[in-house]
């Protein structure tokens, strides 16, 4: 599943599907498939309902009406259609209430409408019955193969002697001292050396100085100096030319060097000492038994990342139809809602945010694109899975889905249901519902290993729970993975 999207049926609640709930019942509505994901619905609506929306349209014009004799907003229906016809009245019921009809006749059919509709209307325009037409485009119905047999390979879920090593030394870094060494350098040798740097002949200042000392490996301020100081040795003069870093200068700069000392870091060996002055531990044995333990959490919740992620991706490249557009506009759409609302959250402005990173709407959404069809294409194919094998979800599902929803917005069941309440609402929270199951089901299917192709036990992807984390002294021996 998508890391962070909220399920369709929260998403409705501010307004990504039509969810209003219909206070009009049309007399009689079909729906028919009119082309490849588009529907038409045919809505009736006889005449005598009509009127009362005819009736409500003339309440309405008559307060912005000023008429001699009567206070404005009561005058009555005979005298505005004396005064102005019966069509004034007409076109604004017409405006107000085919939406409210339209949306109670997708309800009624629970139509998974993608596209705003398309309506025309057919007769009633001026008197009469009202019957109009109203093309929709609505999300695909797909079939997707080979998702029993997929494979996907992630980082191993358990760490290495030299991943705990790693952090170890991480951690003695900050203790660590620069010792000459009678060999050429090499990288993270720190170089001491006499450098002159010109530019069309006029020196460099900040990169000409004697006894300058340089770490190998920095890359600043042009890759060409850890050329060409790899594998030098004390004594050697180095002569070489490089790219100005600046984009705008013109010419080369040029490099004269003497090479005057190498030395390496030398690390302390991890004692009882420096542990108990660095870190709440006071034996290096505890130490570095927990430094194993957060190395593996860290490892076991990048992997558990990793095999979720993964799965869907594969899944979602199963799917060899093209996506609706209009289904990756609203998902651009929904990801950009996102980010503006976690912007809000975090006192940083959309806008500021744009010129903060120097772009424009049309560049986020043009970045925005491609993952979002990833996405949508996912979704597809955990629909087409739920469906293949009938993972539909029960009324003892959708009860916990409204528990869990009360909890989580610290409300009652009873206030979620009355949010939450139209046959559309109530399809969407089934579709993610049976979506959340098919990911389940793709993920005790799906065959996992690692890197050298060793099968993978899921169960050791699960994170192992434990005492509350020690927030100590001594961070800088933390994962760099977490």
């Amino acid at each position: 599943m998508l890391v962070g999207a909220p399920p369709e049926h929260v998403r409705a609640q501010r307004g990504c599907s039509v969810t209003t709930a219909p206070r009009l019942s049309p007399v009689k509505s079909t729906v028919e498939t009119v082309e490849e994901n588009r529907v038409k619905l045919v809505v009736d609506v006889d005449e005598a309902e009509f009127e009362v929306e005819v009736d409500k349209a003339f309440r309405k014009v008559a307060r912005d009406v000023r008429m001699p004799g009567f206070r404005q907003g009561k005058v009555p229906r005979k005298v505005l259609e004396a005064r102005f016809g019966s069509a004034i009245a007409r076109g604004q019921a017409l405006e107000d209430s085919i939406p409210d009809f339209f949306v109670s006749a997708i309800s009624e059919h629970e139509v998974d409408m993608i596209t705003p509709p398309e309506y025309e209307i057919i007769s009633g325009e001026e008197e009469g019955p009202l019957r109009f037409e109203a093309i929709v485009g609505v999300r695909p119905v797909i079939e997707v193969a080979g998702y029993q047999d997929m494979k996907v390979e992630i980082p191993a879920p358990e760490p290495t002697d030299d991943d705990i090593d790693g952090e170890i030394e991480n951690f003695l870094g900050q203790f660590a001292e620069l010792a000459t060494v009678d060999r050429a350098a090499a990288a993270d040798d720190t170089v001491t050396m006499d450098i002159a740097t010109t530019h069309d002949g006029e020196e460099i200042e900040g990169l000409t100085a004697n006894d300058y000392s340089y770490k190998v490996g920095t890359g600043a301020p042009v890759a060409e100096l850890d050329e060409n100081l790899t594998g030098a040795s004390v004594g050697d003069e180095l002569s070489f030319d490089a790219e100005h870093p600046d984009p705008e200068a013109e010419g080369a700069l040029h490099f004269e060097i003497t090479v005057k000392d190498v030395q390496e870091r030398v690390l302390p060996e991890l004692s009882d000492e420096i542990v108990a002055d660095a870190t709440e531990f006071e034996s290096a044995d505890d130490f570095k038994a927990d430094i194993a333990k957060r190395v593996t959490e860290a490892k076991r919740s990048h992997a558990n990342n990793q095999w979720r992620e993964k799965a869907a991706a594969q899944l979602g490249e199963l799917v060899d139809a093209d996506v609706p557009e209009s289904l990756v506009d609203i998902e651009v759409r929904d990801r950009i809602e996102d980010m503006a609302q976690r912007l809000s959250g975090s006192g940083i402005g959309f806008e500021t945010y744009l010129q903060m990173m120097g772009q424009s709407i049309e560049d986020l959404v043009e970045q925005m694109r491609g993952p979002a069809e990833e996405s949508v294409k996912v979704d597809l194919a955990l629909r087409a899975l739920a469906a293949a094998e009938g993972l539909e979800a029960t009324e003892a599902d959708v009860e916990e889905e409204f528990t869990q929803l009360a909890e989580g917005m610290s409300t009652d069941v009873a206030d979620i249901k009355s949010r939450i309440s139209t046959p559309n609402q109530l399809m969407l929270m089934r579709a993610d519902i049976s979506k959340r199951k098919a990911a389940e089901w793709l993920l005790d299917s799906v065959s996992v290993v690692d890197e050298n192709g060793n099968p993978i036990d899921k169960d050791a992807l699960e994170p192992e729970p434990h005492e509350d984390d020690h927030d100590h002294a001594g961070h800088e021996h933390g994962n760099e993975e977490e």
